[in-house]
């Protein structure tokens, strides 16, 4: 968290949540404000895990794993450079966290505070995010239908000790990222370049 002994050695944010939530808008704006990488998870799932969902067919870990370790890699590659980055990822489960997570080559699980991958969750009612699944579907086609909003629900689970933010969905995407520059400001190999 801000005012740890990290040094400015590049940290990875993780915009997390199920999806509708708004996390591809908010990392890709967080990226911008902080001139470095952008992933969006999305695109490092395979065509047929795309397929799968799009059929309204949920992942299983099986599915999953594959497409975890290769966002793993992308930021631990961004961090062995010092660089911070950027992520789009729905990372519901701790363990698909941890995963995450071992893109800081020196992360010990448990040792959240320490980790170079922090997280901040999206969070909205069922409701608004029903509303924004289904707006996007008709307006970019997304391969995720609403019919798998239930199971994403159902899978999301934050342990308190993991030191996750946890964000209201519904405030400005720019709140929002001014709010997560400042909580990590200290961490953020790119702020300390500003402030130089």
């Amino acid at each position: 968290m801000a005012g740890s002994d990290l040094p400015h050695t590049g940290l990875a944010i993780v915009i997390m949540g199920v999806s509708g939530c708004g996390k591809s808008t908010v990392a890709a704006m967080l990226a911008a404000a902080l001139g470095c990488s952008f992933v969006e998870a999305d695109d490092y799932h395979s065509q047929a895990n795309k397929a799968k969902m799009s059929k309204g067919i949920p992942l299983t870990d099986t599915d999953r794993a594959p497409w975890l370790e290769s966002l793993r890699d992308t930021i631990r590659e961004r961090l062995d450079r010092g660089e911070d980055i950027a992520v789009s990822c729905s990372a519901l489960r701790l363990k698909y966290r941890e995963i995450l997570r071992e893109g800081d080559n020196n992360y010990k699980a448990g040792c959240y505070g320490t980790c170079r991958v922090k997280f901040v969750c999206l969070e909205a009612s069922a409701e608004v995010i029903a509303d924004r699944v289904r707006r996007r579907a008709k307006e970019a086609g997304h391969f995720m239908p609403a019919s798998l909003m239930q199971s994403q629900l159902d899978l999301l689970k934050i342990d308190e000790n993991e030191g996750i933010t946890v964000v209201d969905a519904i405030l400005r995407p720019e709140t929002i990222v001014k709010a997560t520059i400042a909580q990590y400001k200290e961490e953020l190999a790119s702020t300390a370049l500003l402030t130089a």
